[in-house]
């Protein structure tokens, strides 16, 4: 494909086609021609279907957007699905119409580590879709990596150790992090726990309006479509360390371990060494790459075969983001 044309007519277009960054296939610019968004989404629905399977990861350049709720008709009609409610957070965002959100509101200065969405939990989306409303002024890309990839390349012990023990999650909600009615969306202790007994997520209350929960999830799995192995888990992510190291001093100086707001241990509670953790994000490192946001770009990832973060960034930025497509770990093979 010309980098300079735009096509109108996806009928022919494979992975081959797409525009490479950092010399992977990602960017597929097109060409409305003339009809509204969402008539061009259903026209060509089954087509960007077939490139997101072959490619996992798949940037549209060239589509018209106007706000969040046509966005979130567009993922949907693309997706085949209804959007999904964020419940069970890890970060802080807004929700728009029509279950499309910000990506996140977390501080602009800080990065986001590459992850799959929910992966701490035990059912998440397959479908992700994002769209940049407004480029920041500097930084703010949405870097991503292949989940399979970062399988291949994570360090034979390591991946052995977690596959066989799992990754224990263990949350503390209170006005540290977030508290208990953001992650859940309910202010109904009730509600709570009925949401953490279908999604066999342990619970306790604590003094102070304090809720705890532990859980053990897979590190990897087998996508259920394509059949590749991927690593699979947020141990990196949610463990301590992967606070600022200021912010990390301050949360132990006044926090045992037990409160801290995240953490993760291997799943039979040993804590997870430092090398290891160090080894686990030096292979994301390796192999994430990033593309220069551009207004109206839509990013849509398999959240099996794509991790995600986001780099620090100045002035104002706009990301929105819809999820689509529930699947439950008990419908994915795990691994070993």
């Amino acid at each position: 494909m010309n980098e300079a044309v735009a096509v109108a007519d996806l009928s022919t277009v494979d992975r081959a086609d797409l525009q490479a960054v950092n010399g992977r296939p990602l960017v597929l610019p097109v060409d409305q021609n003339g009809t509204k968004t969402v008539d061009w989404a259903e026209r060509n629905r089954e087509h960007v279907e077939r490139l997101l399977q072959a490619n996992g990861a798949l940037l549209i350049r060239g589509l018209k957007f106007v706000g969040s709720q046509q966005f979130g008709s567009v993922l949907a009609t693309l997706f085949g699905s209804e959007l999904l409610q964020y419940v069970y957070r890890s970060t802080p965002r807004i929700e728009l119409r029509g279950n499309v959100y910000t990506a996140t509101e977390y501080h602009h200065d800080l990065r986001i580590p590459q992850h799959n969405e929910n992966a701490y939990g035990n059912c998440w989306a397959m479908r992700l879709g994002f769209l940049c409303t407004l480029p920041a002024e500097t930084g703010g890309a949405t870097p991503i990596c292949d989940s399979a990839t970062v399988y291949a390349q994570i360090p034979d012990a390591v991946r052995d150790r977690f596959e066989r023990t799992g990754v224990l999650y263990v949350r503390n909600y209170s006005e540290i992090d977030l508290h208990w009615s953001e992650v859940f969306q309910t202010k109904d202790r009730a509600v709570v726990e009925q949401f953490c007994r279908a999604n066999r997520l342990d619970c306790v209350w604590l003094d102070g309006d304090r809720l705890r929960t532990r859980q053990i999830n897979q590190a990897s799995a087998v996508h259920p479509v394509t059949g590749a192995r991927v690593w699979f888990n947020q141990a990196h992510l949610f463990h301590v360390s992967s606070l600022e190291p200021e912010i990390q001093g301050q949360l132990l100086s006044v926090l045992p371990e037990v409160d801290l707001p995240r953490n993760t241990y291997y799943g039979d509670g040993a804590p997870i060494e430092a090398e290891t953790l160090r080894q686990i994000r030096e292979v994301y490192a390796r192999n994430l790459f990033s593309f220069e946001w551009q207004r109206n770009d839509l990013l849509l990832l398999d959240n099996m075969l794509y991790s995600h973060g986001r780099e620090p960034y100045s002035g104002n930025r706009q990301v929105l983001v819809g999820m689509a497509r529930p699947i439950d770990a008990d419908r994915v093979e795990t691994l070993p």
